[in-house]
């Protein structure tokens, strides 16, 4: 009996290994093409497969293996992690375990939250996605809550607070896990929130530390906000951080200073349109560059931070990459936040440049009259050169590939009176589009240091999809209209497209099991274009949630 107890105990503790995710299998994630354990494919963000089954000959022939509803009719703009043969994806009321071999449901764990939460969220409905770590998948919930589940069985396994949405907080982030701590962001600043990063226990769900990206005014850059503006400065931290393990540093984009009107709130308004480079285990500050001081255009810079090692100048040089919503593409020394390019990816006239000394960009009147009060056409629009949907970088081609936008906006400040709850935003929202002739967007393969694109694929319709890209020559990416895509990595050829029947806003990925390359996708459509812009040819494009898998026909 004793021997049975004991055989079994160690058939108990085989199989808990299995199912649990370690620091090292998170680390090693960018190169582990059987799972994908990391949102961005890899805690650098690139968001690149060395995989090649499915290569320009071969995309051709990409068909569906399965279709997964996610009973929702909400934005789509979750990114599916794999593991040990399981797809784990969210939505905003759901998390759901699938078979990846045959889209059968393992399990659902549904989400519920106060009816009136949807009230104090700015730009849809939507949630991107989770974190695995130690048998557990670690997710936040639209009304700012943090939970751990159980993989075997979805069950949730704590929960803590991080913000009451009486205030105008919630949360959309996916968690990131970087040195055993679960580090999450924030969402609120059109709201007069003041921003933070968390970083809680995994085990345990105990709150570790709280950095906040608009400091008070003894904390270093407090003397950036003037009187009592920075209690409402904004900076949410809604996209999910990169890690580099060997500098056991991880960085995160924070957003946009609040009100828009930057005129009440002189200064740079440290850390708004900022990066900062943290210690994962206290939080602490080691590094920061802002983008954009003081900015009126809701330039946050929430976006991807991408690390990458590259030659600058003929020297092997750790970097940090941003497609910044200001129209820049910026190269940083990641080691220290020196920045090395800074170059315009679409059309750009607030700044006639970066200085590379300061660091600062060198503004043109647009901004001061602007700030002045005066009404302006700028480019980028608030919605950026490029808004929050995550580019790839492939380390062989040495091009990032990016969803640009090519619109801009028109600018006008107005007075701005704070009400718990409620927007606070002191712009004219009635006409904030300048449309221009020809595509609102474009997928473009860009050259980091110079911002020049090698090739560029337009879009009548702007596409607002993640991007990934592989060794086998194929860039990912989807249409609001419903086409997932296929384009030729040196060429932007179109090589491939299938319609899921909504539009997608979602972020691919791709993995290999049992010898067959797969590539997942979720659709759904609803997120900040279609809730703002009043595009009217896609009227007739479906709401409706799924998770698509698809793989070269044998």
């Amino acid at each position: 009996m004793k021997r049975l107890a004991m055989a079994a105990s160690l058939v108990i503790s085989a199989c808990s290994v299995a199912s649990a995710q370690t620091t090292d299998q998170l680390v090693k994630g960018a190169t582990d093409t059987s799972n994908v354990l990391n949102y961005g494919m890899g805690y650098n963000l690139q968001r690149f497969s060395t995989l090649n089954q499915i290569n320009k000959d071969t995309v051709r022939n990409l068909v569906p293996v399965w279709n997964y509803s996610l009973n929702d009719d909400r934005s789509e703009e979750s990114q599916p992690l794999v593991y040990q043969g399981v797809i784990y994806v969210t939505s905003h009321n759901a998390t759901m375990a699938v078979d990846a071999k045959t889209g059968k449901q393992i399990w659902k764990s549904k989400i519920e939250y106060p009816a009136e939460t949807p009230r104090i969220v700015c730009c849809g409905i939507i949630n991107r996605g989770g974190a695995l770590f130690d048998g557990k998948l670690f997710r936040t919930t639209l009304d700012a809550n943090v939970i751990a589940i159980d993989i075997k069985d979805g069950k949730e396994l704590w929960r803590q607070k991080a913000a009451d949405i009486k205030e105008g907080y919630s949360m959309t982030v996916a968690p990131l896990v970087a040195d055993g701590v679960v580090i999450t962001g924030i969402s609120g600043a059109e709201f007069g929130t003041r921003g933070f990063i968390d970083g809680w226990d995994p085990a345990t769900g105990k709150h570790l530390w709280r950095t906040h990206s608009i400091p008070s005014p003894d904390e270093p850059g407090g003397d950036t906000w003037k009187g009592d503006t920075w209690k409402l400065g904004g900076g949410s931290t809604w996209i999910t951080g990169s890690y580099d393990p060997e500098l056991n540093t991880v960085y995160w984009g924070i957003g946009n200073p609040g009100p828009f009107n930057a005129a009440v709130r002189p200064g740079d308004n440290l850390y708004t349109c900022s990066v900062l480079a943290m210690d994962p285990k206290t939080g602490k500050i080691k590094w920061h560059y802002q983008f954009s001081p003081n900015n009126p255009f809701d330039y946050d810079s929430v976006a991807e931070m991408v690390l990458a090692d590259m030659n600058v100048e003929g020297k092997p040089t750790k970097v940090l990459m941003d497609a910044n919503r200001n129209g820049f593409f910026y190269v940083l020394d990641r080691t220290n936040g020196k920045v090395l390019a800074a170059n315009p990816y679409v059309k750009v006239n607030w700044a006639s440049g970066v200085d590379l000394k300061t660091g600062k960009p060198i503004e043109t009147d647009v901004v001061k009259d602007a700030r002045d009060g005066k009404k302006v056409t700028v480019y980028p629009s608030i919605l950026g050169g490029k808004n929050w949907e995550p580019m790839s970088f492939n380390p062989q081609t040495g091009l990032a590939y990016a969803n640009t936008l090519a619109f801009g906006g028109k600018y006008k400040s107005e007075p701005a009176t704070f009400k718990q709850g409620e927007w606070y935003l002191g712009m004219d929202l009635t006409d904030p589009w300048e449309w221009g002739t020809g595509p609102r967007g474009h997928l473009k393969a860009i050259d980091p240091m110079t911002g020049k694109a090698k090739w560029e694929a337009a879009s009548d319709i702007p596409r607002f999809s993640g991007v990934l890209s592989t060794a086998g020559g194929v860039v990912f990416t989807g249409a609001l209209t419903g086409e997932f895509e296929a384009f030729d990595a040196d060429t932007g050829k179109k090589l491939w497209q299938f319609q899921t029947g909504s539009g997608i806003e979602g972020q691919p990925v791709t993995w290999q099991q049992d010898g067959v390359q797969y590539v997942a996708v979720t659709s759904g459509y609803g997120g900040v274009y279609s809730l703002f812009s009043g595009d009217e040819r896609l009227a007739k494009v479906p709401p409706g949630g799924s998770l698509w898998v698809f793989a070269v026909k044998q």
